[in-house]
């Protein structure tokens, strides 16, 4: 089925009840036709209660100035996976993984310190030279003059590489990272393999296994600049394969965190690009704003949808009262296109004057951790893009997911003239 056209779909937006809407709707964001919801919700209530949707009842914070307020308040409105954690799905009891991001202080600060390093200045400095010698090899071996599929080719094989390497993984089974990564965040409504928390972790469990085997590996070898060897031999984390489920919830966090995010981007951008001519001449005149591009796709494409936290004790965000146990999610796809916070919100402008002003990161101790090395591989993979085609043209609409969480596009075809 076509989606609606964008009139029909801003009038459904207006013309439902308010205690009708419902944007945790997965259909949304996989037929692109959030926007007239949330700016809906921003100017008539911007934190909105939903009463038993499809994902339970919620509050929506929508705006970026009380998105900030939740995130710096961690005191109250937690992460901890055994409360629901961080995103909107409520898991069974027995599914729910612990990681840092899904849990708060002092537990979260310890566990985040023993990773950090690996995107530590220095680091990222490191990693650039095989960034772009990788980048280069893959956008040398695209076929000219016929379709293809640029989020396999070329966002997931670029992302793919950095994980293996981040892990230190072996390199020619990469590709299982991509996969654990794709099971790990699928709405097990989606229509596809994973249609129960149950299977979920019976595929997971291999990643698990791989994972145990690897650690312990590790721990008997010398400290190695690699997420496993620093996971192994961390004081706050090297007895965490003695909780199988925790070790796992780590892991899929670092296999998505350190994949999905830039993935989508990689793809978002070249979609944006294509639906913006003005702007993609722009950066063929002056290729110098390609690091300023690199965050503007990153608010533009907002690849993770939402967090979730779930408040301790009764609060209140922007007048309304929120009850101790309510859950609370913060759109960030809502906040970066609020126009009281980002001059221009609605307009994609690779050459804005506060690029970085977007919350596709989050904010506050929960902050992306490898945000930096995020940018690092979109700048690197923009400037050699540039040096080598001009013009990528794209031939046909994005497959996106379904998905309320990951903002992400499973095919984009493209076309090189040749």
């Amino acid at each position: 089925m076509d989606a609606p056209s964008p009139h029909t779909v801003a009038g459904d937006a207006y013309s439902l009840p308010l205690d009708r809407i419902d944007v945790s709707n997965p259909k949304l964001y996989q037929d692109d036709i959030w926007p007239p919801y949330f700016e809906r919700l921003r100017r008539e209530d911007p934190v909105h209660y939903t009463k038993d949707g499809m994902y339970g009842s919620y509050w929506s914070v929508t705006k970026y100035k009380d998105i900030m307020q939740v995130e710096v308040n961690h005191q109250v409105f937690s992460s901890d996976a055994m409360l629901g954690g961080i995103s909107i799905t409520d898991r069974p009891m027995e599914f729910r993984r612990a990681s840092f991001i899904s849990s708060d202080p002092p537990v979260h600060d310890e566990q985040r310190k023993v990773v950090s390093p690996i995107v530590a200045p220095l680091n990222l400095q490191k990693f650039a030279g095989t960034i772009r010698e990788r980048a280069a090899r893959i956008l040398d071996g695209l076929p000219r003059n016929e379709t293809f599929n640029w989020v396999d080719r070329v966002s997931i094989e670029l992302t793919t590489q950095m994980l293996a390497t981040l892990f230190d993984f072996p390199f020619e089974e990469r590709r299982k990272l991509t996969y654990w990564s794709d099971v790990a965040t699928m709405d097990v409504n989606a229509g596809g393999e994973i249609d129960s928390e149950a299977k979920r972790l019976e595929v997971l469990t291999e990643c698990l296994q791989t994972f145990t085997t690897m650690f312990h590996e590790r721990q008997k070898a010398p400290p190695a600049p690699d997420l496993i060897s620093m996971l192994a031999h961390g004081e706050a984390t090297r007895d965490l394969y003695t909780r199988p489920q925790e070790f796992l919830g780590n892991l899929t966090l670092l296999i998505v965190g350190g994949n999905d995010t830039t993935r989508n981007s990689i793809s978002g951008g070249l979609w944006a690009l294509s639906q913006h001519p003005g702007e993609y001449q722009k950066l063929r005149d002056n290729p110098a704003v390609i690091p300023s591009m690199v965050s503007e796709i990153i608010r533009w494409q907002s690849p993770i949808v939402h967090m979730r936290r779930t408040a301790l004790a009764d609060a209140e965000i922007g007048g309304k009262q929120i009850k101790k146990g309510d859950k609370v999610v913060m759109w960030y796809i809502s906040a970066n296109r609020d126009e009281d916070a980002i001059e221009n919100a609605n307009q994609f402008i690779i050459d804005r004057a506060r690029p970085r002003q977007h919350i596709s990161f989050g904010f506050g101790i929960h902050r992306c951790v490898g945000n930096r090395l995020a940018e690092l591989q979109l700048t690197i993979m923009w400037e050699e893009i540039m040096k080598r085609f001009p013009v990528i043209e794209v031939v046909g609409e994005p497959t996106r997911i379904y998905s309320n969480f990951i903002h992400g596009i499973s095919e984009l075809p493209v076309r090189i003239p040749g």
